[in-house]
């Protein structure tokens, strides 16, 4: 198959595009692991743990590794339902649908113990946006409640937080705090924290706006830790039919998905929302439709404090009208200052509008979740990052502007083309500080 000539076939079950994000640290950074100063063919920590292990772990989520990339770093694991990301000192398991995210947790713990000598967990996040069809989800996933039980059950220092509009879209999070136990810091045995919290008043009629403060004494995390999220709903018509393949051709050679998808990542700009120069990009086409792609992307130059190091990011689509759907996550540290060059790591402005023009969604949430050790750039200069980072965020989408993805999409939704102005009006905006770290969230809809 090919891309190409687009077909839009009607499918009668729904997909849960909103993925299960479990981060689990098990130790503030990757000097921390056992082995640090003793790698195996340059590896340490969790990255000796073999792949067989890890896809019989998934096999108890309900998902499986379709491709991997090996950086100096991180390994990225491709799923059939979203990626895992494994560090030397931490591991990220993103499923969508109805996989069984947290039924893998116990089996994990159990891995990094036996093959990593990491028998303690420093920290625990698990979050998720607001399901479609909570319905039809099993085992814990059926409702935030039972989630949040699993985790107490595992963890005796956890939080669980709703950012956002219970009636709307929001954002749902449960982290712990490291403990006083050990010599890092690790969760257990330590027991539960109290968290304290001021909501202040809205911003105006249309916004509502809050800042949360989580009074927790904690060391500050060792490493510096940032994750932007991007997760979009409602695409249109024109970014919609990217992601369905074209009818096969009788007697025409096949491609394989993995073809196919970096095709259409090149096609669509997903390839250029980085330098491609410091990419490798995994990507992958499901027939008869449906997207999904890691990076790792080498970064240095154009980030602010003078950082470097290897970080990720991925995107997942479900293009099905009624559901459709598309996330993106990434790692690596964006500035609010303009990048100064198209060769540069883009800075957060820029990258926004890239990723929202590829996909034109009729709605969007965002949120950065940083540790405050990322702070003092904006701070010296009387803004938080969060504050910094909300007003790049209203400043990429409420600015009218001409659509300029290589797709030419309209975000009218109907693929009439009408609509070449992408403008969306804030509808939350909510920031949070907790223990060693700070999150600033915010929903867009289109006007």
């Amino acid at each position: 198959m090919a891309v190409g000539d687009y077909y839009l076939p009607y499918t009668s079950t729904p997909f849960e595009g909103p993925e299960k994000l479990l981060e689990i640290w098990f130790a503030p950074s990757a000097a921390r692991v056992p082995d640090a100063h003793a790698p195996k063919n340059g590896r340490i920590g969790l990255r000796n743990v073999p792949k067989q292990v890890w896809e019989d772990m998934l096999d108890i989520v309900k998902c499986k590794v379709l491709s991997v990339i090996e950086g100096e770093e991180t390994d990225a694991y491709l799923l059939s339902e979203s990626s895992l990301f494994v560090f030397p000192h931490r591991i990220i398991l993103k499923t969508c649908g109805t996989t069984l995210n947290l039924l893998g947790l116990p089996r994990i713990l159990e891995i990094a113990h036996k093959f990593a000598s990491l028998p303690s967990v420093y920290r625990c996040f698990y979050s998720r946006k607001s399901f479609m069809f909570p319905e039809r989800q099993l085992g814990p996933h059926r409702e935030w409640k039972d989630e949040v039980s699993f985790l107490d059950a595992i963890f005796p220092n956890g939080a669980a937080y709703t950012v956002g509009k219970v009636n709307g879209d929001h954002w749902l999070l449960y982290l712990t705090t490291p403990g006083q136990s050990g010599a890092n810091g690790e969760t257990a045995p330590s027991s539960p924290n109290s968290f304290s919290s001021l909501p202040l008043q809205s911003e105006n009629g249309e916004e509502n706006e809050t800042n949360q403060t989580q009074n927790v004494e904690i060391d500050t995390p060792f490493t510096e830790d940032y994750t932007i999220e991007i997760l979009m709903s409602n695409l249109s018509h024109k970014a919609r039919e990217s992601f369905f393949l074209a009818p096969p051709v009788q007697d025409a050679p096949s491609e394989s998905p993995s073809i196919i998808g970096r095709t259409l990542s090149s096609t669509i700009g997903i390839s250029d929302l980085f330098p491609p120069h410091l990419t490798t990009l995994d990507a992958y086409a499901f027939d008869p439709c449906g997207y999904s792609s890691n990076a790792l992307l080498k970064w240095g130059d154009g980030i602010e404090d003078g950082c470097s190091g290897e970080g990720y990011y991925t995107i997942h689509v479900t293009p099905e009208e009624g559901w459709s759907y598309a996330s993106f996550e990434c790692n690596v540290p964006l500035s609010t200052s303009p990048s100064s060059s198209a060769k540069d790591i883009p800075d957060l402005h820029t990258l926004i509008r890239r990723v929202v023009d590829i996909f034109q969604p009729g709605r969007l949430s965002l949120t950065l979740f940083i540790s405050n050790a990322n702070n003092n750039a904006e701070e010296d200069e009387g803004e938080t990052a969060v504050e910094a980072a909300q007003r790049t965020f209203k400043s990429a989408l409420s600015a009218q502007r001409s659509v300029s993805s290589s797709s030419g999409n309209s975000v009218s939704g109907d693929g009439s083309g009408q609509n070449d102005r992408m403008l969306y009006k804030r509808t939350d905006k909510i920031n949070y500080q907790f223990g060693g770290y700070n999150l600033a969230f915010a929903s867009f809809e289109f006007r």
